[in-house]
């Protein structure tokens, strides 16, 4: 779902409960099961009661403590990754698909912001920061999204202008937008909407068809060079950008 930006998809990280366990191997205290063992001796408060259960959920705004020293919750990150087609967006995938976390090399527990569906390819976001990935997807913000997409036949200016203007969908007409030819049968196309596969259904709307659909900007920020199946961290001016763009 979301293969063209929808904000809908997972609980905000933040908000996301996670075991005892995990949360203190998360938070750099021991390994998964080294944590377990400090659980089961007794060492371990949350809310000021010892917990002895390393299966106890917990999130980031419980007062976990280890000997009375306050555990912190993960350090917040964000990855750029060029998801291929077939990858789905989500942290796991209980069938044969690759879920597109396993693109990216950490220990922090991350989540898409937003959707790509399996058949689009290009720029997703992963982030532990649920605050800044509601900003990010809220309708509310507005945050552009540009896709390239090739299409099944060449595309005429009057429909171009269609799209610009915006097109009747069955859940209600699209905002305007940008609209640009890159070639014959190629356009560049800048949603700040979220919409269900909404630059497929728009391209039916006025006759035409989506071939292949690739996310090349996601607010401020470009996929750039790197590869597909690549991820990188962001840099924290990349991520102040980020930020900015959702105010």
């Amino acid at each position: 779902m979301g293969g063209e930006g929808r904000g809908g998809g997972p609980p905000p990280p933040t908000l996301r409960p996670v075991r005892l366990a995990k949360f203190l191997a998360h938070g750099g205290v021991a390994s998964r099961r080294r944590a377990e063992e400090i659980v089961g001796k007794g060492l371990v408060t949350v809310g000021g009661e010892v917990v002895t259960d390393p299966a106890r959920d917990v999130d980031a705004g419980d007062d976990v403590r280890v000997n009375g020293t306050p555990v912190a919750a993960e350090a917040h990150e964000v990855w750029m990754v060029n998801k291929p087609v077939g990858v789905v967006s989500t942290a796991r995938e209980p069938g044969s698909r690759t879920p597109v976390v396993d693109l990216v090399e950490t220990d922090a527990r991350l989540y898409p912001v937003g959707r790509l569906d399996a058949d689009s390819s290009g720029l997703l976001l992963l982030t532990n920061d649920g605050e800044l990935a509601n900003r990010l997807t809220h309708p509310r913000y507005e945050v552009p999204k540009t896709y390239m997409a090739r299409l099944k036949k060449p595309i005429a200016d009057g429909d171009l202008g269609r799209l610009t203007r915006g097109v009747k969908l069955e859940d209600g007409p699209t905002a305007p937008t940008q609209v640009k030819r890159r070639s014959e049968r190629e356009i560049e196309i800048v949603l700040r909407e979220g919409r269900n596969r909404q630059v497929r259904r728009m391209l039916e709307a006025v006759g035409n068809e989506v071939v292949s659909l690739r996310r090349v900007g996601f607010g401020p920020l470009r996929l750039g060079r790197l590869k597909e199946g690549s991820s990188r961290r962001l840099s924290q001016d990349e991520i102040t950008r980020l930020r900015r763009a959702a105010e």
